[in-house]
């Protein structure tokens, strides 16, 4: 069973610890490389010999033991997606580039709001100014968060600046979640909830919510062992 984050030490030495099993750590993680393929900027052309070409080292590299566990779970998220290709209706097609200034996956509208949704030219100029340097950015925590939870051991171990990059990347993956879920108001938790009390055990929405549950429960946790004066230790 997963135990809460919780603060370890004080000052430049203080940790949060969680204990998350293998199968809960992969679940997350898988969730988080999704969002980050998502999300990511175009990726520039591989020099070589450089980083990213064949053979080169690469930061954050999954390890053997977490990619075998990943590898038995029938697909990462344990059949949880965030993919558009997964959620959007036969009868309307995903858009060819989802990660255009038009019209493209809604998910992306949550993770990078228009600057001005009045108006669309100051929408787009404001895009073509920031948001390379915003994915970049959610791109980089998603990363941190995910090589934490590769880490070798039965828990996860968190430093302050990685604790605020588990934070943010758990913040994106409960908004592209929750935009697959149609959760965009607070009245649409309990609707959806009402909605799962009916259905059947196999319904892959009832997996998914209890995955977003998980998930806002273990940000809790975090942002509340980072609080200033929390008492709250491993």
């Amino acid at each position: 069973m997963a135990r809460a984050f919780a603060r370890k030490k004080k000052g430049r030495e203080v940790r949060y610890t969680a204990k998350l099993d293998a199968v809960e750590r992969a679940v997350v993680a898988g969730l988080m490389e999704q969002v980050h393929d998502l999300v990511a900027p175009e990726p520039e052309a591989v020099v070589p010999g450089g980083p990213g070409a064949p053979g080169a080292a690469t930061a954050g590299a999954p390890h053997d033991d977490f990619d075998a566990i990943v590898s038995g779970l029938g697909g990462l998220g344990m059949g949880v997606s965030v993919s558009a290709e997964d959620q959007v209706p036969d009868d309307r097609p995903v858009p060819a580039d989802a990660r255009s200034f038009g019209d493209r996956d809604p998910a992306l509208e949550r993770l990078l709001p228009a600057g001005n949704r009045a108006d669309d030219q100051a929408s787009a100029e404001f895009r073509r100014l920031t948001e390379h340097g915003l994915r970049t950015r959610k791109a980089r925590h998603l990363t941190s968060a995910i090589a934490a939870l590769r880490a070798p051991g039965s828990g996860v171990e968190l430093d302050e600046r990685t604790a605020v990059d588990m934070v943010v990347a758990l913040t994106d993956v409960r908004l592209v979640l929750g935009e697959r879920l149609g959760l965009r108001e607070d009245a649409d938790v309990d609707r959806l909830e009402e909605e799962l009390a009916d259905m059947d055990e196999d319904d892959p929405r009832l997996h998914a919510m209890s995955v977003y549950d998980f998930l806002t429960w273990l940000q809790e946790t975090l942002a509340t062992a980072m609080l200033p004066g929390d008492t709250t230790t491993a």
